[in-house]
């Protein structure tokens, strides 16, 4: 998938000594490193079970309580930023999570190139960068092609479950999501702990939009 925009910028945020240290000490047993090659999660997770790709992890802590709440099914999450990586690797040790891997690398890159085809039983992407202002739109990370690329990620029956605070994304998501022929919107109620992000918006009176889209079998 050729891609010349990237949906992130990388911030200079403050990383803590403990942040650090985690990144040092702690990534070397808990993080995967960025290959151009495919995963065996077997190999990774030393088990066989669902797997479920988060995109833009944060601070790791909603990452964290879904892992806790579903230590049947493996997760591998992916963030750019060292301080959102760094806490969340201090969380999987205090926890002692062995159901979650984080990946520090372009989450579009990972998906494309390190995911095969079919892997996946759920994609969460929870509040991604809005880019409000109308000519940066472009930058959104769900356009057609990335819908493409999750469906031919997920395994038959595997579900995209994406969430964002902000009116016209949500109308965008909608419609891309719903314009790709691998995937079908789903029923239900979509069920997951609120995050930092979801809770700052809804102080400033912003409604939250969840969508759950199933792979075609």
């Amino acid at each position: 998938m050729k891609r010349t925009v990237r949906s992130y910028v990388l911030r200079q945020g403050r990383v803590t000594a403990g942040q650090e240290r985690a990144l040092a000490e702690l990534m070397p047993r808990y993080g995967i490193a960025f290959k151009d090659e495919l995963l065996r999660p077997v190999a990774v997770f030393g088990r066989q079970a669902p797997l479920v790709l988060e995109i833009g992890s944060g601070m790791g802590g909603t990452t964290a309580r879904i892992a806790q709440q579903r230590p049947d099914t493996d997760f591998i999450a992916v963030e750019v930023h060292g301080p959102g990586v760094g806490s969340l690797l201090k969380r999987i040790d205090k926890e002692s999570l062995k159901n979650v891997r984080v990946i520090r690398h372009d989450a579009l890159e990972v998906l494309e190139k390190m995911i095969p085809d079919g892997a996946l039983a759920g994609i969460h992407l929870f509040f991604p960068d809005p880019w409000p202002k109308k000519r940066h739109h472009k930058r959104r990370l769900v356009q057609p092609a990335f819908a493409a690329l999750a469906a031919r990620k997920l395994a038959p029956g595997g579900v995209l479950h994406a969430a964002t605070d902000w009116d016209d994304y949500a109308a965008q998501i909608g419609e891309v999501l719903a314009a790709e022929p691998g995937l079908r919107r789903a029923e239900g109620a979509a069920a997951r702990p609120a995050t930092k992000f979801e809770l700052r918006g809804l102080k400033l009176g912003h409604s939250v939009h969840d969508f759950l889209f199933r792979k075609v079998p």
